[in-house]
């Protein structure tokens, strides 16, 4: 077997296991509140993960990539020497992929892309020195450590804030969510509908002007809600029909009937009438106060869960998409530096961008469904149950707000990660119930986490570059 051959054939493989270490700890951001709030099972995520990212990567992936992601270092500085490129290459993938499998099996999700970077930094500084690094994106990204959960932060804080006042502090919280969904499905799926035509659709020439995007997303948002009228008008109360505890509403207001005649007789009568009236209407009060807080715990605590019942299905649907536009984006990050090596192995060449195969784009495909299937549960525990408590409107409010933080990010070119995007928004639902909501404790490892992400796989790149380069000397 000849040394190309060898070289195709590794960096085949290790391209395959960046992208299960991809589906293992990424693609916690697409479905980990969906399974921590309980509107998705862990298999029922797992399958329509697979099936979404899948989709995204195989047939939305990009044909034609940067052989070195996000501009870290010029490719060219390699063109009189590409054999130490393909070492590199191959390198940076073994590392980002052992950062990733480590970070997987600890829980801790971490930006894969900010893997990659790292790994490709260490690489050049060791080709090159510290001046082949472009500084000033590595400054950038760096930057995006506060800038995305600050701002995904802040938005699922004010989204759900928003959702409790309207709905969940009516007196008739069913009634109210039912009024409010169109609007909710209008937003959701004209910012999702933006997500993807920045994101995730720009190799279908969708990635269209921000006026133009605008439109289609509002043409596709009205699209929905008009669809779900219908479909919420039938969402009726959790309430069991044949409740024995259950008490008529007129009941209570009846009895509030009562206590004001009985204050206006009260007023016209004097001496000792006056005080057995006195007696009653205290007494007619009490039981007032009592049917009024007792059928307000059994309405409220029923129709909360009807309520949430609903936001199942528009968290599902805000999954759906994001784990759809990550496979599309995402699925670079496996084989950018893949399609990269093969290009310099077949022309002798390093180039800037690279044509990718179609078997490169099912290999990463399938890298990413078998990842999340074989360890995705790790990494979505942390993400749904270890952060804070969630509930389908919690994990709604998150979902929804990293997805608008990704448009705003897009159009306001500020860096972000997807990964902390949603590890913010998570922690932003969870402040709006309070510090104590927390799990400070996990939430420092995860700070931690994506802190050493960029010097970890830059020092292990460094390793596997020099073994990779001796072996084949």
């Amino acid at each position: 077997m000849s040394p190309e051959t060898i070289l195709i054939t590794i960096a085949l493989c290790i391209s395959f296991y960046m992208a299960w270490n991809i589906g293992a700890n990424d693609v916690a951001n697409a479905m980990g509140t969906s399974v921590g709030s309980g509107a998705l099972t862990l298999k029922q995520a797992i399958l329509v993960a697979a099936v979404m990212e899948f989709a995204g990567a195989f047939f939305v992936g990009s044909h034609v990539t940067n052989t070195v992601r996000k501009g870290i270092i010029d490719p060219l500085i390699f063109s009189g020497d590409p054999n130490s490129y393909i070492y590199g290459m191959i390198a940076a993938l073994l590392a980002a992929g052992a950062w990733l499998n480590i970070a997987s099996y600890k829980g801790w999700p971490v930006s894969t892309t900010h893997s990659i970077v790292g790994a490709v930094l260490g690489f050049g500084i060791l080709f090159s020195g510290f001046d082949a690094i472009h500084w000033n994106k590595v400054s950038q990204i760096a930057a995006s450590w506060v800038v995305s959960p600050v701002l995904s932060g802040t938005i699922s804080f004010s989204i759900f804030i928003l959702l409790r006042k309207i709905i969940f502090d009516s007196k008739t919280p069913v009634e109210s969510a039912k009024r409010v969904t169109p609007f909710l499905v209008f937003f959701v799926i004209a910012i999702l509908t933006l997500v993807m035509v920045f994101k995730g659709l720009k190799n279908l020439h969708l990635d269209l002007p921000f006026t133009e995007a605008l439109i289609l997303a509002g043409m596709t948002g009205l699209l929905g809600a008009l669809i779900s009228i219908p479909l919420v008008k039938r969402v009726k109360s959790s309430r069991p029909e044949n409740d024995e505890e259950f008490i008529d509403p007129k009941v209570e207001k009846s009895m509030q009937k009562v206590v004001m005649h009985l204050r206006r007789v009260r007023e016209s009568v004097t001496g000792e009438l006056s005080d057995d009236i006195t007696k009653v209407l205290n007494k007619s009060e009490n039981i007032s106060n009592r049917l009024e807080k007792y059928s307000r715990i059994k309405h409220v605590s029923t129709d909360y869960l009807t309520v949430e019942k609903i936001f199942v299905y528009l968290q599902i649907l805000s999954a759906c998409f994001v784990a759809f536009a990550h496979g599309a984006n995402d699925v670079a990050n496996a084989i950018g530096p893949l399609a990269g090596v093969l290009s310099a192995i077949k022309f002798g060449v390093v180039g800037m961008k690279a044509q990718i195969p179609i078997l490169v784009l099912l290999l990463g495909g399938l890298g990413i469904v078998i990842g999340l299937a074989t360890w995705g549960w790790r990494v979505i525990e942390t993400i749904g149950k270890y952060i804070t408590e969630l509930t389908p409107t919690r994990g709604f409010a998150a979902e929804f707000g990293a997805a608008i933080t990704i448009v705003l990010a897009s159009k306001l070119a500020l860096p972000v990660s997807t990964t902390h995007t949603l590890v913010g928004a998570v922690l932003g639902v969870g402040l709006a119930r309070g510090l104590n909501s927390l799990n400070l404790r996990t939430i420092r490892e995860i700070v931690i986490s994506w802190v050493i992400t960029i010097p970890a796989a830059a020092l292990l790149t460094a390793v596997f570059y020099l073994i990779i380069k001796f072996s084949f000397s």
